[in-house]
């Protein structure tokens, strides 16, 4: 049976993979040091004989005792509620943890793959965008924590490819949604779905005119599972490129859900992207893949997931406290 390690498996995207892959004759190995993750998405795989469960900082030194053929490194904040509030430790798991990570694929001769992001690609000059293009990036803004942590991981994962001769992939994920997202992490699909099961008014950011383009999560992870056992070292970039803008977004939110509320405009935050689709062409041609789920099928299947949350869990205003992680 293969061995497969999945660092930030109790967060959202994490979570899915260790499904995947217990779904596919895995043993899982899961690592989290639950900063945003959550014990519930994977509780269900408790029981389990051949998935086992770690609460542990990557960006400190990481240890797995026996044979080890894969490593996913999921492991980092992703929603900008998120990083703004923890910005070193996103550059330390970046960083420091890819570094470990990369550091044990190369003591077990492990194939690793390590999840990048369209972030890298900042507020685009070229749209759509493909994996050729080096990106327009503000790296000392707000938002540099996280898309300099994602550039210098790609970096590093090269270096340790052509250095090493490590065998190594590499995932550039567009936005992705689904069941298990938190819904306060400040991402536009679990916002405006609490918004609107809340009664509030939906909040745009801005005019409402960028444009975002999202995955579904069972798409997302087909993508990444066909990307690990393909044979290209370079990025890939895996999302749907169906793009819609957030105005346009908000409203298809009020229908979906029945409810009447006005959509009220904010301020946009600093470097915040203006546009943001996938060029999906390589994916297609050397991994065979392309999303099959629409929006409309997987905004109802993401819908129902938050319409089961509790009453307390709906009007938590902070799912996160983060102060315990903090070092003053």
């Amino acid at each position: 049976m293969k061995r497969i390690l999945i660092t930030g498996a109790a967060g959202f995207l994490g979570s899915h993979l260790c499904d995947k892959f217990i779904n596919e004759g895995f043993h899982v190995i899961g690592i989290d040091n639950l900063i945003t993750g959550d014990l519930k998405n994977i509780e269900h795989l408790f029981p389990l004989e051949h998935f086992e469960f770690y609460h542990h900082d990557v960006s400190k030194f990481v240890h797995v005792s026996g044979e080890l053929d894969y490593i996913l490194h999921f492991a980092s904040p992703a929603s900008p509620i998120d990083y703004l509030k923890i910005p070193i430790q996103t550059l330390k798991v970046g960083s420091l943890g890819t570094h470990n990570l990369l550091g044990l694929a190369k003591a077990k001769n492990a194939r690793i793959l390590i999840a990048s992001t369209s972030e890298v690609y900042g507020d685009p000059l070229v749209h759509p965008q493909s994996e050729g293009y080096y990106g327009n990036v503000n790296t000392i803004g707000p938002r540099g924590v996280y898309d300099e942590a994602k550039r210098f991981q790609e970096s590093i994962t090269m270096a340790y490819h052509r250095f090493h001769g490590l065998e190594t992939r590499i995932v550039r994920i567009f936005n992705t949604y689904g069941p298990r997202m938190r819904l306060n992490d400040g991402r536009v699909i679990p916002a405006f779905i609490g918004q609107a099961l809340r009664g509030e008014d939906l909040t745009v950011f801005g005019d409402g005119f960028q444009t975002r383009s999202f995955c579904y999560v069972d798409d997302q992870v087909e993508g990444i599972y066909k990307l690990l056992f393909s044979d290209y070292v370079y990025p890939v970039n895996i999302g749907n490129p169906n793009e819609i803008s957030i105005k346009d977004f908000a409203e298809e939110i009020i229908k979906l859900t029945g409810t009447n509320q006005k959509i009220i405009y904010k301020p946009l935050p600093q470097d915040d992207p203006l546009q943001r689709q996938p060029n999906i062409e390589l994916a297609k041609k050397v991994l065979g893949w392309e999303p099959k789920v629409g929006r409309d099928e997987g905004m109802k299947l993401t819908f129902d997931y938050f319409k089961g949350l509790t009453e307390e869990e709906l009007y938590k205003s902070e799912h996160k406290d983060f102060s315990k992680h903090i070092k003053l």
